[in-house]
């Protein structure tokens, strides 16, 4: 019988993430705190953002913060962005609304 050690990552009592050593089960819990932090800044914005967009947007920048402090510091980014990881909670995040579509979506709609 072998012994395996998980680290599972568990935000308001549901499981975010497992993964096999410390050193990535912190980081990841540290991004979600980003995440998070991000996402109440947001609900300052001057744009409207629904639940889920603001949530998506949060996750993204949290994600990729390198590559934003590098844009905020007035660098571009050498790294490409990468897609974010999918996790079993996270929800696909419409980023632009319907009326921006072309009129032949909206009208098969």
């Amino acid at each position: 019988m072998a012994v395996e050690v998980k680290y599972v990552v568990v935000r308001n009592g549901e499981e975010k993430m497992t993964f096999a050593n410390k050193k990535d089960a912190d980081a990841y819990d540290k991004m979600l705190d980003l995440a998070d932090s991000l996402g109440e800044w947001l609900q300052q914005a001057p744009i409207a953002l629904e639940e889920e967009q603001r949530e998506g947007l949060s996750f993204f920048l949290a994600e990729n913060k390198e590559a934003l402090a590098q844009i905020l510091r007035g660098a571009a980014p050498q790294e490409t962005v990468k897609k974010p990881a999918k996790t079993k909670a996270e929800k696909p995040v419409a980023i632009l609304p319907e009326a921006s579509a072309p009129e032949s979506e909206q009208q098969a709609a």
